[in-house]
C-alpha cells in the first residue's frame, strides 16, 4: 500500500484512526475467555464492529508473544481475519524490532512475507544497516521510533549534541535519507503534540504514527493542528479507551461507540483542513 492509497482510504472513511490491538487476556470479557482462541475472538468482535471507523489496526506483539504458541496463533488468526474481510486496512506490526542486518532480514521476512503486515515499528539505535533489510520490500513501511509519549523519552530522546540538536532530531534528519515517504513513517507521541511543528519542518510529507490519544491523555485537536499535511499524514492510534470501553456482552458495541466518536472528530478536522 502506498501513500496515495492510504490517503484515499482516509478520505473514503473520513478518518485517520488506527486502533491498537493491545489485547490483554486478563482484561477481556469473561465470556470471551471461554473461547478456544480467546484473544482472537476478542479481536474479531472488536474489528468487525470498528472497521468502518478505522483505516489501520496495530497489534502490539508483546500481548501475543507473552502467550507463547497460543498467542502467536491468535496473532496469525487476527491478521488473516483482517486480510480476508477488510483488505483495505493498513496493518502495522507494533514489534519495535532493530538488530544487525542478517537478524533484521529475518524479522522482515517474518512480518512482511509470512504475516503480510504493511508496516513494522523499528528502533533505530543500531543505525542504517539494521533498518535497510525492512526497506528492501516494495509497498511496505518502516515506522521509525522518533519521539515517544512515555515519561522515559526524556532520558535519551531530548539529549542535545554540540550542534544544539536533540537526539530525536538527529534520528529523523539522518534516517529520512535511508528511504522515502513511501517506505518510512515515524512514531511521534500525541503527548508531545506541540513538538510536531518542529518534526513537520524536518519531514513535511511523511506519515506519522501518533500513539497516546485516549487513555494516555493526548489531544487530537492539538495533534492535528501541528501534524496535518496535504495527505493528512497522520495515523492517530487509540488502544485501551476503545478496546476496554465495556466489559459485558456488549463490549464490541461500546468499542464501536468510542471509535465512532473519534472518527467524527477526525471527519470534522479533515473537513476544516479542506482534505475532504
Amino acid at each position: 500500500m502506498n501513500s496515495d492509497i492510504l490517503f484515499s482510504n482516509i478520505k473514503r472513511k473520513r478518518s485517520f484512526l488506527c486502533i491498537g490491538l493491545d489485547s490483554a487476556i486478563e482484561k477481556i470479557p469473561p465470556q470471551v475467555k471461554e473461547s478456544k482462541h480467546p484473544i482472537y475472538e476478542f479481536n474479531k468482535q472488536i474489528i468487525s464492529n470498528t472497521a468502518s471507523f478505522a483505516v489501520a489496526y496495530k497489534p502490539n506483539l508483546a500481548f501475543y508473544e507473552c502467550r507463547g504458541l497460543a498467542g502467536w496463533k491468535e496473532l496469525e488468526l487476527t491478521v488473516e481475519y483482517i486480510r480476508t474481510n477488510y483488505p483495505d486496512i493498513f496493518l502495522i506490526a507494533d514489534a519495535k524490532r532493530g538488530d544487525i542486518g542478517n537478524t533484521s532480514s529475518m524479522y522482515a521476512k517474518a512480518f512482511f512475507e509470512n504475516l503480510r503486515f504493511d508496516a513494522i515499528t523499528v528502533a533505530p539505535y543500531m543505525g542504517e544497516d539494521s533498518i535497510k533489510p525492512f526497506l528492501s520490500y516494495n509497498d511496505k513501511y518502516v515506522v521509525i521510533l522518533a519521539l515517544t509519549s512515555n515519561p522515559g523519552a526524556a532520558d535519551f530522546q531530548y539529549f542535545t549534541s554540540g550542534e544544539n540538536k536533540s537526539l530525536f532530531t538527529e534520528v529523523i534528519e539522518k534516517s529520512k535519507n535511508w528511504g522515502t515517504k513511501e517506505n518510512i513513517m515515524y512514531v511521534v507521541g500525541a503527548t508531545k503534540a506541540s513538538m510536531l511543528a518542529s518534526v513537520r519542518k524536518l519531514i513535511p510529507n511523511h506519515f506519522l504514527l501518533v500513539p497516546g490519544i485516549g487513555a494516555q491523555g493526548g489531544d487530537l485537536e492539538e495533534v492535528a493542528k501541528y501534524g496535518l499535511n496535504k495527505q493528512c499524514g497522520l495515523l492517530v492510534n487509540s488502544s485501551r479507551s476503545i478496546l476496554y470501553a465495556g466489559n459485558g456482552i456488549d463490549f464490541a458495541e461500546k468499542a464501536a461507540n468510542e471509535a465512532k466518536k473519534l472518527q467524527k472528530q477526525m471527519e470534522k478536522i479533515l473537513l476544516e483542513a479542506g482534505l475532504l
